[in-house]
């Protein structure tokens, strides 16, 4: 299959697509109805339980519907990087970002998958930010 091209045959721009994303999510929200979701980040937090593997689990013995949990993941994270200019995760694998927000998950089985992957994801953007603000009051020589 050969890749998107625009008319005068260059590769539209991720921050454009991004842009033409926000755009439609807008008006969609501007017209009264919420935003159209899809896939798993909308099913509950019981569902990835009952997917996840145990915590002693090799990678080897996840499941099919564990790895799409786990792909879901991987794209939304790959969308948010993009349309941020920011690394959404801090640095953290996609496996560790699985494992936080399983236990996430436990603690609040009736949210959903998204709502806890937001959860995890916020909290990183704050310990950054502290991180951040930190290394710059101490770093100041002047």
């Amino acid at each position: 299959m050969a890749p998107l091209q625009t008319p005068r045959g260059t590769r539209p721009r991720a921050s454009c697509l991004a842009a033409l994303a926000l755009a439609l999510g807008l008006c969609s929200v501007a017209a009264g109805a919420g935003p159209a979701l899809w896939g798993y980040g909308v099913k509950p937090c019981r569902e990835f339980l009952a997917a996840a593997p145990g915590d002693a689990a090799p990678a080897a013995v996840r499941g099919a519907e564990y790895l799409r949990y786990r792909e879901w993941l991987a794209g939304f994270v790959t969308g948010l990087n993009l349309a941020t200019a920011a690394d959404v995760l801090a640095g953290a694998e996609l496996d560790a970002a699985l494992t936080s927000i399983q236990a996430r998950c436990q603690a609040r089985p009736g949210d959903d998958f998204f709502t806890a992957t937001m959860s995890l994801i916020r909290s990183l953007g704050r310990t950054k930010a502290k991180g951040a603000a930190g290394k710059g009051a101490k770093g100041k020589t002047e």
